[in-house]
């Protein structure tokens, strides 16, 4: 399905204190999609979400809303009556909850009787129908953004803008939420942006993906695309290709290639992909640790046409998995469960049979990458 465009920016510049921050040639919001910018502290994440909601003026290029060009204060301010942002802190009234989440209501003149079933459905939908008479100030964190969450909601915005909306939540607060922000976006058809630095809350919420590093989007597209398929080495690491090794082309036939990898050149240790290559060529090899599978069998009955005898090296619990690191001549990383973990009793020393398919191998081929090896 195509979806329209809501909101794009064209030639768009921000300068700080003489210096530029921010330079973003073209972007394109569409509607309907929730669009993740991911990037570390510092990428000029929050500094693009602000000049998207109209709340930080480009000091050059074009920002427009379907066929408005907004150009003026007058233009900003008419924009902004059709979106909302949600930050990191809630920044919420020192009143009761309803009367947070009937805030903009008020302020737009909607009669009282027309706010409160508004009010009722939304704090219903976000869980907190039974916390409308508290105080703000009662409000664990994960209350507070949900309470943020229904202000924002309930002025049925055209774009939402979400600034790293999780980070300040504990893991359980913070899990409940995304899961039902999810539902929610899914349910209304919602245009929303979310500003992240982890690829797990982007990977739930977004439909594209914008990887940033200073101040500029070095890649852009599909989740999976994005997330399977980097560009560079940059974001390979950011979205979670965690085993990056330098490879040389030896061999490539009927659409596979043979790739020798390792620090010394004389290592017999290859990896096979699936493209098309010219010997000689230097790559980076890239594999996604959830690609990888696990095994203390060393007579290699698998069908995956990658496989390697390692040892366990550290194990790292992340989230409901954990990180195996292997040293199999190379690093390797993997993820398993805590039932795959006890198990296979994978702990440092143990030895393991390492296995991913060529399907699951990705090269980064890209202009002046020789160098950069």
């Amino acid at each position: 399905m195509t979806r329209a465009t809501l909101l794009q920016v064209r030639n768009l510049k921000v300068h700080r204190g003489g210096a530029q921050v921010l330079e973003i040639p073209a972007l394109d919001l569409r509607a309907g999609e929730v669009l993740a910018l991911m990037g570390p502290n510092g990428a000029g994440k929050s500094t693009l979400m602000l000049t998207l909601a109209g709340l930080l003026p480009p000091s050059e290029g074009d920002l427009q809303f379907g066929q408005t060009i907004l150009h003026t204060r007058a233009d900003r301010e008419v924009f902004r009556r059709r979106m909302t942002m949600v930050f990191q802190d809630p920044l919420l009234f020192d009143t009761t909850v309803a009367q947070n989440i009937a805030s903009g209501l008020k302020l737009r003149g909607m009669p009282a009787a027309e706010r409160k079933p508004r009010v009722a459905d939304w704090a219903g939908r976000l869980g907190i129908e039974g916390l409308l008479n508290r105080s703000a100030r009662q409000l664990s964190g994960g209350e507070a953004q949900r309470t943020a969450l229904a202000r924002a909601f309930v002025l049925q915005p055209e774009i939402l803008f979400l600034d790293e909306p999780f980070s300040a939540l504990d893991a359980h607060a913070r899990e409940g939420l995304i899961n039902d922000l999810g539902h929610i976006l899914a349910q209304t058809g919602t245009t929303a942006v979310i500003s992240t630095h982890d690829q797990a809350e982007a990977a739930r919420l977004a439909h594209r993906l914008a990887v940033m590093q200073e101040g500029r989007i070095v890649q852009i597209g599909g989740l999976r695309e994005v997330m399977n398929h980097p560009e560079d080495p940059f974001v390979a690491a950011f979205v979670g290709m965690e085993t990056l090794l330098k490879g040389r082309v030896v061999a490539g036939r009927e659409g596979l290639i043979s790739l020798r990898i390792g620090k010394d050149p004389a290592s017999d240790r290859e990896v096979v992909a699936l493209g098309e290559a010219q010997p000689g060529q230097m790559v980076l090899v890239g594999v996604r640790p959830e690609h990888v599978s696990l095994s203390l069998q060393t007579d290699n009955t698998s069908s995956a046409r990658n496989a390697f005898v390692g040892a366990v090296t550290k194990v790292i619990p992340r989230g409901p998995f954990f990180k195996v690191e292997l040293d199999c001549g190379f690093f390797l990383s993997a993820y398993v469960t805590a039932q795959s973990l006890s198990e296979l009793g994978l702990e440092p020393g143990r030895p393991v049979v390492a296995s991913f398919k060529a399907t699951s191998v990705h090269l980064i081929r890209k202009e002046g990458l020789d160098s950069q090896l």
